[in-house]
């Protein structure tokens, strides 16, 4: 069973692979995008902002 943390509310079930990624990506929608960007092949680059300092891509 998939679940919200902290709100105790079931989204679905999943396999255990599919929950436990999940869950490892703190269920950040963004870590989930970039994550998948990554695997699909897309590169995505830091934007800098001031010398020395980058924003990363949401």
């Amino acid at each position: 069973m998939d679940h919200r943390r902290g709100a105790g509310k079931v989204r679905g079930v999943l396999c255990f692979n599919c929950n436990s990624v999940i869950g490892k990506l703190t269920d950040g929608p963004s870590v989930i995008r970039r994550a998948a960007a990554h695997v699909e092949g897309n590169s995505w680059k830091p934007t800098p902002v001031a010398p020395g300092v980058y924003q990363l891509p949401s």
